[in-house]
């Protein structure tokens, strides 16, 4: 049972991929209530995640399916309660679907951030609200730069457009409505439970199968398309940071410890199957355009802070290989 006047917290998006990590996350090293907020889209696979975690067991979580495009009633409000954190890490995030059609990600990113602040507005503790964004808003990085958190944005398509709009309305909640919000950008993500659509699960998928991974890369199809990875579990000890240490009104990038290309990860991959790696290069942004070869995040503003990445990104690949081979119904794509 949740405890009136204790540290509550807000989770949007809570049953989503990243999002799961971060309620493990807090319910392992706070002490807090967690409010759980998710529409349950086809990104969340319902409650798998959560059940999978076993939050059903904890007495210190509420989970509400309810979609916060749409106003938050006050029967909602009430069962969400005054919290003294938000985390607004529910999108769409899909790049692949926002070209496909932009109008559903501008209703959760821009319109769905309007509602989440205009509750926050409401609430009386509240002490901190994190806007979680990507680095896409960026737009693709040249060989050598890695954008600072105020640099200017330059979005490649309407996914990172939506997101950068969603920014934009929290940086003027703040400056209007004194809501005490924050931005954080994050790279490509990778762990535990992710969608078997995304680049290292599918990977682990047709290397395990045999079959020919694609990868991403330059006109010539010489230069493969690179990221810095990071594992969720490090993302959600940054965010728990910041909630801490992170000032209002400012931004944050967290950024894995060094760049990695599609192929070379792919190899890693491989080699800890014990298989080998069939590969084709492919000039996707030529055939796709919207998608980037590079992103680059200039991650001093958090190390300066004092926050170090908790497990490396070699160590936190390999235990997520082991875990999906061990764990394979997470690797299925239906």
């Amino acid at each position: 049972m949740m405890v009136p006047g204790k540290n509550r917290i807000l989770i949007t998006g809570g049953c989503g991929f990243i999002a799961h990590h971060f309620v493990e996350h807090i319910l392992k090293n706070t002490d807090w209530d967690v409010v759980v907020m998710d529409k349950l889209n086809y990104a969340s696979n319902g409650f798998d995640r959560l059940r999978d975690i076993q939050v059903f067991n904890d007495k210190r979580v509420l989970v509400l399916a309810a979609d916060f495009t749409h106003p938050l009633e006050a029967g909602l409000a009430q069962e969400i309660g005054n919290v003294s954190y938000i985390v607004h890490m529910g999108a769409e995030t899909h790049v692949d679907k926002s070209i496909e059609n932009p109008e559903p990600f501008v209703m959760a990113n821009v319109v769905g951030a309007m509602r989440v602040l205009d509750f926050a507005r409401t609430l009386s503790r509240l002490e901190r609200m994190i806007y979680f964004s990507t680095d896409e808003v960026f737009g693709p990085a040249p060989a050598g730069v890695a954008y600072k958190e105020w640099d200017r944005y330059n979005s490649s398509n309407p996914y990172a457009a939506t997101k950068a709009g969603g920014e934009e309305l929290a940086l003027a909640y703040a400056n209007t409505y004194r809501v005490p919000v924050l931005i954080t950008h994050t790279m490509n993500v990778f762990g535990e439970r992710q969608h078997p659509e995304k680049f290292i699960p599918k990977t682990i998928n047709t290397v395990e199968a045999g079959g020919l991974v694609v990868i991403h890369a330059d006109a010539a199809k010489t230069k493969p398309g690179s990221r810095f990875w990071i594992h969720a579990r490090n993302v959600s000890s940054a965010i728990l940071f910041l909630l801490k240490h992170g000032a209002v009104r400012e931004k944050y990038n967290i950024v894995g410890e060094r760049e990695v290309d599609n192929l070379a990860l792919a190899k890693i991959i491989a080699c800890e199957l014990g298989k080998p790696l069939r590969y084709e290069m492919v000039d996707f942004h030529s055939s796709r355009p919207g998608h980037d070869l590079r992103y680059a995040l200039d991650g001093e503003r958090m190390r300066s802070l004092g926050w170090q990445i908790p497990m490396s990104f070699e160590e936190s690949l390999r235990k997520t290989i082991q875990w999906s081979i061990s764990n394979p119904r997470w690797l299925k794509t239906v």
